[in-house]
């Protein structure tokens, strides 16, 4: 399936001068989500994923499904402030600043294989993060699951070592 088709290329958002890639039309259609969702499991399914980790939000859309397929637990990671018991953090650069991840402290036992999914790999920042969160608390990344990959961005560069996989690349 070519799911290039149900992405809705929206242009000048959020600012002037962004294509930005709207994933919600392929959510929207079942067939399209299932095929995504299941391309991703079993990409996964080879790598003995013991848990999913996402980044808020997207990476909740994209990792929940594929943790329920896979039959294991799915461990949010969020922006600081917005989990309610014991976090660490990891803190990353943006285009104007900084901003911080957290992860519950208890989410990831020590040698629990993660796979990290999430909508879009841009620039790297937010899956470098999350990595960080993943590795402190022991975890190995098995790998890393994205729908969209910008290879303009050469985000996945920065992920030098680590098993990416991407749906589509614009």
């Amino acid at each position: 399936m070519d799911l290039k088709q149900f992405i809705t290329i929206v242009p000048d958002w959020p600012t002037e001068g962004v294509l930005f890639k709207d994933i919600t039309t392929l959510m929207d259609n079942g067939e399209a989500y299932h095929y995504a969702t299941d391309q991703i499991v079993n990409y996964a399914k080879e790598k003995q994923i013991d848990l999913v980790v996402g980044p808020e939000a997207r990476g909740f859309i994209i990792g929940c499904p594929v943790a329920y397929a896979l039959g294991v637990g799915f461990a949010p990671v969020r922006k600081e402030g917005k989990l309610p018991r014991e976090t660490i953090k990891a803190t990353y650069g943006k285009e104007y600043g900084k901003d911080s991840l957290t992860i519950h402290k208890d989410a990831i036992k020590p040698g629990q294989r993660v796979l990290i999914t999430d909508d879009l790999l841009a620039t790297g920042g937010t899956i470098l993060a999350t990595i960080e969160l993943v590795e402190k608390l022991g975890g190995i990344v098995a790998g890393i699951a994205f729908l969209i990959e910008l290879s303009y961005l050469n985000g996945k560069e920065k992920l030098d070592g680590y098993d990416v996989v991407s749906l589509m690349k614009f």
